[in-house]
């Protein structure tokens, strides 16, 4: 059977077609690729992003901003010296953007310098963490990516 140019050519976008819809379904159903959305409420997050914006300008203004270390113990959160460490209040925040399920929280509660999230708590890969503390009435937001 002898096949001319114009069924070659339709026989060749046809199954160019069918490879591509074939890894579509295959990517949107595999849960091996599945990602989750940052925040299922992202239209109430949004109105709350002023506020952000103004916790990370209070942040920027302070002489010297939060530090991230990793030990053997898991993360320490240096918080800036010469405050009153027992008046900060908030919460510690940390989002794995490839798994909800491992995200997780810790209020902030300290009478020293730093506050350890625990190493048993984070396992490899990349991390986001948000550092959301108040101290005297005014707020503050620290951001990082890291990679463990």
């Amino acid at each position: 059977m002898k096949i001319n140019w114009g069924a070659g050519i339709t026989i060749a976008i046809i199954g160019f077609m069918s490879f591509i819809m074939y890894f579509v379904i295959k990517m949107s159903t595999d849960k091996k690729y599945s990602y989750d959305l940052v925040t299922e409420k992202y239209y109430q997050q949004e109105l709350k992003f002023q506020n952000q914006i103004n916790a990370e300008k209070n942040a920027s203004e302070l002489s010297e901003n939060i530090n991230i270390e990793q030990s053997i113990q898991g993360l320490i959160v240096n918080f800036p010296e010469g405050l009153e460490y027992s008046k900060i209040e908030g919460k510690v925040f940390l989002y794995r953007p490839s798994n909800k399920q491992l995200d997780f929280e810790i209020p902030i509660s300290i009478s020293t310098k730093y506050l350890l999230v625990p190493e048993k708590s984070l396992l490899g890969g990349r991390w986001n963490i948000m550092v959301i503390w108040s101290y005297k009435n005014k707020e503050y937001l620290f951001k990082k990516e890291l990679n463990l």
